[in-house]
């Protein structure tokens, strides 16, 4: 069994306390948030150790792992203490907001020899892990053009005040907390771009951060890209995230439900033949033990004990990995403000 805490029990971390608290293969020992009420609340009615301060936590509940769910500007601070004193460390999405910070972190895990993994879920959807399987696969033949997209309704109109993620220093705004899933997703079906040719943030109702990212990529061997994001659109009901690879023999257009690809005539691979083939979620996704809001979040946290069971630094989601994300995201800061 891997003992685990949890640091920071607002919406995704109580998601992953779910997740944990069910895992054949996790004893779920602590739980640290900074929030009186809510470590209140787990006391009366969770079998688990609560603590409001996360070095205390660590110190004292004999822990093999935790899973970090604390705003981003902390990841960095907290990250290194857990992996300091010898833990496998999970942490949330974007790992750091400097990406020096992130590639420090990425050392560390590796020289400590931990387990290390960040919530990119996109990665464990199966319709996208579809997409990378046939782009590196071929099947699409020279791959010349690939765009990520991402709308949704988190900034809807203008506030007096703000959380943590509409906060520059705190969170990044869309840029970090939200571009970040398909500028990820990106990297995971071409590997990063080569440079980022030019890119736009624009603020529509925030103050301090922008609300839509555009940018535009240069892959090596030729490859453009496109990436567009938008946390202030009211036509999408929820978070909803799209790829769509473009090659010599065909393309394949994909979100979490359905992976369409279309081969050229004369073109074929596999089981998909000229023409459009759709698969959908229900065929591609691998099933769980455990589902809370989709099969994906199980299976990344599942990943996280398979990989502190064996030791497993450098799996495919990790710290490193991360840090690549995080290194497009300065550059689209930097290509923004004309530094690129």
């Amino acid at each position: 069994m891997i003992r685990t805490g949890l640091i920071g029990a607002g919406k995704m971390g109580i998601s992953h306390c779910a997740i944990l608290g069910a895992h054949p293969r996790v004893e779920m020992a602590a739980v640290c948030d900074s929030a009186m009420f809510v470590t209140a609340a787990l006391r009366k009615h969770a079998p688990f150790e609560t603590f409001r301060e996360y070095h205390r936590m660590i110190e004292e509940a004999k822990l093999d792992a935790v899973v970090v769910a604390t705003p981003t500007v902390s990841h960095f601070e907290v990250a290194s203490h857990a992996l300091e004193r010898g833990l496998h460390v999970f942490v949330e999405k974007p790992l750091c907001l400097d990406p020096g910070q992130s590639r420090q972190l990425a050392e560390l895990a590796a020289s400590r020899g931990r387990a290390n993994q960040v919530g990119y879920h996109n990665r464990f959807i199966g319709t996208f892990r579809e997409v990378r399987r046939l782009v590196q696969a071929g099947a699409l033949g020279e791959v010349y053009h690939v765009a990520g997209s991402a709308f949704g309704q988190v900034v809807i109109r203008p506030k007096s005040g703000s959380t943590w993620r509409s906060k520059r220093s705190e969170g990044g705004g869309c840029l970090h907390d939200y571009a970040s899933h398909v500028v990820d997703l990106m990297n995971f079906v071409m590997g990063p771009p080569e440079k980022v040719l030019g890119a736009h943030l624009r603020s529509v109702f925030s103050r301090d951060v922008e609300d839509a990212v555009h940018a535009t990529f240069a892959y090596p061997g030729g490859a453009s890209g496109q990436l567009e994001t938008n946390w202030s659109d009211t036509s999408h009901r929820k978070m909803s995230t799209t790829i769509v690879v473009y090659g010599t023999s065909g393309k394949i257009v994909a979100d979490r439900q359905e992976c369409r690809v279309y081969l050229r005539p004369g073109a074929s691979f596999e089981g998909y033949r000229e023409g459009w083939t759709v698969r959908y979620i229900t065929e591609l996704q691998e099933p769980v033990w455990y589902y809370l809001r989709g099969e994906e979040y199980s299976a990344q946290i599942d990943a996280f004990v398979g990989a502190a069971e064996r030791g497993d630094v450098d799996q495919e989601n990790s710290f490193a990995s991360a840090a690549r994300t995080d290194q497009v995201i300065d550059d689209i800061q930097r290509a923004a403000q004309g530094r690129a």
